[in-house]
């Protein structure tokens, strides 16, 4: 049996709220989402780059959001708030899906939904 804090999170209503805070958990739980997206294939390297670069500026970092993962092919990112110890919001995550579904650039998308950033799905 798992004892670490993402098997105990069901739990941790007997948790000291200090530790709660510490380990991300109970009110103190932050939540974040997965994107995939495939640029066209035909897109040259150099338009591709500058497009993912629009796309960071434009519906990451101007919803208030920050993103990690691989460039590659395809994009993987997983999206968090960009402010200290919040939670990305439903909102975020459908302005997200929308600018990436506007886009002609991009042949598909995929947004998860919200989870728990720092322990993943239950």
């Amino acid at each position: 049996m798992r004892t670490d804090a993402a098997s105990t999170h069901r739990s941790h209503g007997t948790m000291k709220r200090r530790l709660r805070k510490k380990k991300r958990l109970g009110e103190f739980q932050e939540l974040g989402f997965e994107v995939t997206f495939q640029p066209l294939r035909t897109l040259p390297e150099s338009e591709r780059e500058e497009r993912i670069w629009e796309f960071l500026g434009k519906a990451i970092e101007a919803n208030e959001l920050m993103a990690g993962g691989g460039l590659n092919d395809p994009v993987s990112l997983f999206v968090t708030s960009a402010k200290r110890r919040e939670s990305a919001s439903e909102q975020q995550r459908s302005a997200v899906r929308e600018w990436l579904a506007a886009q002609s650039w991009i042949e598909s998308v995929e947004v998860g939904p919200l989870i728990d950033a720092w322990y993943g799905h239950d």
